[in-house]
């Protein structure tokens, strides 16, 4: 009877083995087909650019052909549904980005979420945001717009390129942290808001530095401030909204690549590493810098930690601001 049990054990094991295989060894020959890699914006957009420029260098790392898909549509939310019901096999990838998250903060039910819903995967890279002013308001530095902010509560004005998005976010962020009432006229988009800013008819504005940095440049627009952690590339000598006087105020637009959730974690590892590598390869710098995207370095369980830090604090401006569906 014992060597029944014993006969019985071996052969259990034996078909364990059998199963387990190829998945083993389908994850060890990853990838050996094109891979996908979802943006959820329109072609040219600092997530389609992202995406193309680090897919080119990515299939050159990993051998394979990378396959980016447009699916514009609801700040990205469509094609975050799309991948996240695909299979967890790493074939298919997004980009997610903190339009995802500022989407989540002022709609908490959507039905698809980057924290819940997707295995983080790596950072990628940031899209500076730089606090502009129009010349008009007469202000040179970030201390003199607050002080003027203070005098002028409800009477400026500052454009967004959308409700929801970060430079809106930020706008609000801003109010919270200086007891200022700086009303909010959002556009659809940079180049609406940018052309508003630049004639005029609304002073101040937290923008994606590459809708600005010609103007900025030419002096038809001043910037004060970067609102990312470190100086922007694109933008050496500005400094940052911290260096400039105000403590814990950090925004960005970011991007990263995420996997549908149960993705093993051999492949979201060697993804991960290739990531890393793409996004510093010199060529991949220089064609992201004009954009004013710079690399970012962090993994899976850190970008996982970026990822909640980043909905609690926007959840929190968002319900501070009454910005809550």
């Amino acid at each position: 009877m014992q060597g029944l049990k014993q006969a019985a054990a071996v052969a259990a094991a034996l078909w364990a083995a059998i199963a387990f295989a190829p998945a083993v060894q389908a994850q060890g020959d990853y990838p050996n087909k094109p891979i996908r890699i979802v943006v959820g914006f329109i072609p040219g957009s600092s997530a389609d650019i992202t995406a193309r420029v680090l897919g080119n260098k990515l299939g050159q790392i990993l051998g394979q052909s990378i396959v980016v898909e447009n699916k514009a549509g609801a700040g990205s939310s469509l094609a975050a549904e799309q991948v996240a019901r695909s299979p967890s096999d790493g074939y298919t990838l997004f980009v997610a980005s903190s339009a995802n998250i500022t989407n989540e903060a002022i709609s908490p039910n959507i039905p698809v979420k980057i924290a819940k819903d997707f295995t983080p995967i790596a950072l990628i890279n940031n899209a500076a945001v730089i606090l502009v002013v129009h010349p008009s308001l007469g202000v040179n530095s970030l201390k003199e717009l607050i002080e003027l902010a203070k005098k002028k509560q409800d009477e400026l004005s500052y454009a967004s390129t959308g409700v929801g998005t970060a430079p809106h976010l930020s706008g609000e962020l801003f109010n919270m942290r200086n007891g200022t009432k700086l009303l909010h006229v959002p556009y659809q988009g940079s180049p609406q808001a940018a052309t508003d800013l630049i004639a005029g008819r609304v002073g101040i504005m937290f923008s994606p530095a590459s809708a600005v940095v010609s103007q900025v440049q030419a002096g038809t627009l001043k910037v004060l401030a970067s609102a990312t952690a470190k100086r922007p590339g694109i933008l050496p000598d500005v400094p940052t909204m911290v260096e400039a006087g105000m403590p814990d105020f950090e925004t960005s637009i970011w991007f990263g690549l995420v996997a549908p959730l149960g993705t093993p974690k051999a492949i979201v590892d060697k993804l991960a590493k290739a990531v890393a590598e793409a996004s510093h390869s010199p060529d991949v710098v220089a064609s992201w810098k004009p954009q004013g995207i710079d690399p970012v370095t962090a993994g899976p369980e850190e970008f996982g930690r970026h990822i909640a830090s980043e909905s609690k604090r926007w959840g929190e401006v968002a319900a501070a601001a009454g910005l809550k569906k």
